[in-house]
Parts: structure tokens; C-alpha cells; sequence
């Protein structure tokens, strides 16, 4: 949800109403006390906030919100007609992402919000295991040797996680074994499961299917706790 402050209803509107068009949630406050209420019940993704402002004007409220541990991270653009150099730096110097000074476009202003949120946006950390040139991407099941895409079986995927989640630990025959045959059940399972769910579209039979998939999570991260814990036992005795 992106919030446009502004005391002009018409350009209130309309930055509304552009946001809106590109698929955007937007909400106007022409106030910066309305807005300052809704702030401490809500969070938006993004704040357009024009400086002068009845009741609490935009540089006050951006100190405020830079100044709070719940709020500073919340990306602010400055939208205004003062278009003073002075102004632009006391904006910027108290934590804005970014200064726009009117008139300006509905696509300028568009271009600006979108630019602004993918340069905020948290990135995601991805959950790797390497070894030289090889990259395992638990998230993706994905593997790479020096760049090149590697095709495995789930059950090949599954015992490389497991060599690389634990280097230089020998597994014995009997311990492989034994995870071979439970990813054989997850799989099966999983095969059972999807085809129910496709046969069945109800919200019951998926949301038996999650139910499922969180019971399979929860036995691999039981197994592989054991894995370690024997793992542990082995380097000791070595």
C-alpha cells in the first residue's frame, strides 16, 4: 500500500489514481495529522509526502518517522513545490529515498514509486551449499558445476545436500540406506498426495496436501538432526 499525503485534493487524486492504474494499492491523507494517526496503526510500503502540510508539515513528519525504530525503514519520496536546493538537502540529509518537485508527470511520479520500492525491497537470502565450483540452491533444488546447470534426481539432489551439508564425514552404508528409503516414501507420498489434490480441487483436499508436505518438513528436518548428531559422533571418535 503506497500513501500519498497531500493537502491538494486534485493532485491528492490523481497520484492516487495513478498508482492505482498500474496496479498499485494507494491511499491519500490530506492532512499530516491524519496521516501520522493512520501511521501508528498501519504500515505502508511506501510514503509520498509533500512538505507543506496543515497541522504537521512533511519535514517534521519525516524527522519523526526517521527518528522512530518502527518507521525508519518505511521508503519516503518528497513531493513538492519547493524546489530550492536547500530544500531537496534537508530532505535528503534526514533520510529521504528520494525528491520529486512538482509539476511533475503521473508517469514521472509512477516511475519514481516503482524504482524506489525495488531498490528498498529486502532481498532475499538464498541458502546455498558450495564446494569448489559445484552450488547446491536448497531453496531452488537446483544445481550448478562452474555455471553450468547440472539435471539430478531427487534422490541424487538429496544425497549431494547431504555429503555437503556435512564435509569430511563418512557415511556408512546402512546410513545411506536408511535415507535412501525414507526419500523413496517422501516421494511416493508426494506422487499420492498430488494426484488426490489434482482429482480433488476442493480447498479440503489442498489443504490436506499442505498438511502433508508440513508433516514430510518436519521428518527431514527430524532426520536430518540425526544425520548431524551422528555426524557429531563420528568426528569425535575420529
Amino acid at each position: 500500500m503506497i500513501w500519498c499525503v497531500e493537502d491538494d485534493a486534485s493532485i491528492r487524486d490523481i497520484e492516487v489514481y495513478a498508482l492505482q492504474s498500474t496496479g498499485l494499492e494507494a491511499r491519500g491523507f490530506e492532512d499530516g495529522t491524519s496521516f501520522w494517526e493512520a501511521l501508528q496503526k498501519q504500515r505502508p510500503e511506501l510514503v509520498v509526502l509533500d512538505v507543506m502540510l496543515p497541522g504537521i508539515d512533511g519535514i517534521e513528519l519525516l524527522r519523526r518517522m526517521k527518528s522512530s525504530p518502527e518507521l525508519d525503514s518505511i521508503p519516503v519520496v518528497m513531493a513538492t513545490a519547493k524546489g530550492t536546493e536547500y530544500d531537496k538537502i534537508q530532505g535528503l540529509d534526514l533520510g529521504a529515498d528520494y525528491y520529486i518537485a512538482k509539476p511533475f508527470g503521473v508517469m514521472e511520479l509512477v516511475s519514481c514509486v516503482k524504482a524506489v520500492l525495488r531498490r528498498c525491497a529486502p532481498k532475499q537470502v538464498e541458502h546455498l551449499l558450495k564446494a569448489g565450483g559445484l552450488i547446491v540452491n536448497l531453496d531452488q533444488h537446483t544445481v550448478t558445476a562452474d555455471g553450468e546447470r547440472v539435471a539430478l534426481t531427487f534422490k541424487e539432489f538429496e544425497l549431494l545436500r547431504l555429503f555437503l551439508s556435512h564435509p569430511g564425514i563418512v557415511f556408512t552404508r546402512d546410513q545411506l540406506m536408511e535415507r535412501r528409503a525414507a526419500m523413496k516414501l517422501r516421494e511416493e507420498q508426494l506422487e499420492q498426495a498430488v494426484g488426490e489434490v489434482n482429482a480433488d480441487t476442493t480447498d479440503e483436499a489442498k489443504d490436506a496436501l499442505d498438511e502433508e508436505t508440513a508433516k514430510w518438513e518436519a521428518d527431514d528436518a527430524a532426520l536430518t538432526q540425526e544425520e548431524n548428531d551422528n555426524a557429531e559422533t563420528t568426528r569425535r571418535l575420529q
